[in-house]
């Protein structure tokens, strides 16, 4: 009789195990409540040294998880969909994925990736996208600035955001609106005083050698991700290693004559061929942006589309484009998007408003690093400007924009595969 239950209890044991093999979380529109939490609930099953399948191009990019009480707890805490799966069902789907009739993919994600975001300490008078949505997702990470990177820190890290952040020395280019105002004023003062402390004679020497180290970490196998004017800027300084590009009024010496024609283009890692804008009263870096060229959209019809990739030949930016829409809402920014003629040709473009001639999100390879430059400011407020409240991100919680953001937060943690274009 004992046996006889012994032996019931196994068969029912093992039944269980068999009917609960795996978590799906689902990532198309109907079946996921808080997109942007399922990629916190992704990062965190990482961070519990468990590996996690990225379903590329199933049901909008789901994730597919050990089964566990703890994972299916951690979920509705959370308030993520999730649907547990048997061994049968988990077969099928990954059977359907690899059938060569199918555009998908699944790729193991191994470990949750350190990320580290350049930001100056004091509060800024606007909001970063990144940093909000990796808040609201609840990913970790950790906050550095110049001190840090050119202390060789980024070493520490998988994964690099930049943000609204001028790395010209310009200040942002603000001099025209906000030279008065008090947090320009000191803003400035303090990025002297950092300057002089690190012994530099100007912020734009800095910024060039923080500029430099990230070079390095890129080429040297790291991922940096940049929104907004980081994306140009960063470029431009790089092009201008060793050139003064800074108006009296940015350093307290004349710009180098001709500045335009010592640019050098081979260094930058996305555009080329761009011109600089002189004015220091202007709101602009350069000809790479097309905020100022973008008069025949408007708010209700600005939409970028996502390009469609090979999941199996083309893992990197299918991943990078996982979304339960392929068009997705424009937005502004001091950079918003890039003219398509100065992004280079090594440059793969992910996203763009074919109507203006504008890419919005674009990927490329430097050395053995990967980087990704997104234009516009916050994926949900479409002209967010200086002292605007920061976006609340409950009330967006299946944000295709801020989506995009996060597919590149877990790309470095995928099994790396050969990219075949």
């Amino acid at each position: 009789m004992v046996k006889s239950l012994l032996s019931t209890l196994f068969i029912l044991v093992g039944v269980l195990q068999v009917s609960a093999s795996a978590i799906l979380i689902p990532m198309d529109a109907e079946g996921q409540k808080d997109h942007l939490k399922a990629y916190g609930i992704t990062y965190w099953v990482l961070s519990k040294q468990q590996k996690v399948q990225w379903l590329l191009n199933y049901r909008g990019g789901s994730f597919l998880l050990p089964d566990g009480e703890v994972i299916r707890k951690e979920c509705q805490i959370r308030g993520v969909s999730f649907e547990i799966l048997s061994d049968s069902q988990t077969e099928g789907i990954l059977n359907e994925i690899s059938s060569p009739s199918k555009n998908q993919d699944a790729v193991i994600l191994e470990k949750a990736p350190k990320i580290a975001v350049y930001s100056p300490k004091g509060n800024q008078p606007w909001d970063d996208a990144v940093t909000m949505v990796l808040t609201y997702a609840e990913i970790p990470y950790v906050t550095v600035y110049d001190e840090e990177v050119l202390g060789d820190k980024l070493a520490l890290y998988d994964w690099l955001h930049l943000h609204h952040e001028d790395f010209t020395g310009q200040y942002g280019k603000f001099y025209g609106a906000y030279r008065a105002a008090p947090w320009y004023i000191e803003q400035k003062k303090e990025a002297e005083a950092l300057a002089e402390r690190m012994g530099f004679s100007k912020v734009s020497e800095v910024k060039s050698a923080v500029a430099e180290k990230i070079r390095e970490y890129v080429i040297g196998g790291g991922f940096m991700f940049a929104m907004c004017s980081a994306t140009d800027s960063f470029d431009i300084a790089l092009s201008a290693k060793g050139v003064d590009i800074c108006e009296p009024m940015f350093d307290n010496d004349p710009s180098d004559a001709n500045y335009q024609g010592k640019l050098n283009f081979d260094r930058t890692f996305a555009f080329t061929d761009f011109t600089l804008e002189r004015n220091p009263l202007k709101y602009e870096f350069s000809s790479i942006d097309m905020t100022s060229k973008r008069g025949n959209i408007s708010k209700e019809y600005d939409y970028f589309s996502l390009m469609d990739f090979s999941a199996k030949w083309d893992a990197v930016p299918t991943m990078l484009c996982q979304n339960h829409t392929a068009l997705v809402k424009g937005f502004m920014g001091q950079t918003t998007s890039f003219m398509r003629e100065a992004v280079k040709s090594t440059v793969l473009v992910l996203g763009e408003n074919k109507q203006n001639g504008e890419a919005r999100y674009i990927h490329g390879v430097k050395g053995k690093g990967f980087f990704t430059f997104y234009g516009g400011h916050d994926p949900e407020d479409y002209q967010h400007r200086v002292g605007d409240p920061k976006t609340e991100l409950e009330l967006h919680p299946n944000s295709p924009g801020y989506r995009l953001i996060l597919n590149n937060v877990l790309f470095p943690a995928a099994r790396k595969k050969k990219q075949k274009t």
